[in-house]
């Protein structure tokens, strides 16, 4: 498995829960609001063409629609290889976040 970025595993993880409305504005809307971060809306390609060339994701077209002008959407699906990537990420958080005490303001690493 090749190790991800941050900015991947978000994508990947929104891909996962948007199951088969995973486009790209509804990805861009799901991070904004999981994150509470202003993600670019453009900022999302770059990564998601590193998720597909490398096995995580497949892409399929939608139908074209006429509030498009008749283009058609891209859709975004995980593959077997981007699940247990997810699964492997989440094992690896898990591993370390469940055994560290809450963060308090103030904390610092003295």
């Amino acid at each position: 498995m090749n190790l991800l970025t941050r900015t991947e595993e978000i994508i990947l993880a929104a891909v996962w829960m948007l199951k088969e409305n995973a486009y790209g504005i509804a990805i861009n809307q799901f991070i904004n609001g999981r994150t509470g971060l202003n993600w670019k809306f453009g900022s999302i390609y770059t990564p998601l063409g590193r998720l597909v060339k490398n096995g995580y994701i497949r892409t399929h077209e939608g139908a074209p629609t006429p509030e498009r002008g008749g283009r058609r959407k891209i859709y975004y699906e995980l593959t077997k290889d981007g699940l247990e990537a997810l699964q492997e990420i989440q094992r690896i958080h898990n591993a370390v976040w469940n055994y560290m005490p809450a963060l308090e303001i103030g904390d610092r690493n003295e």
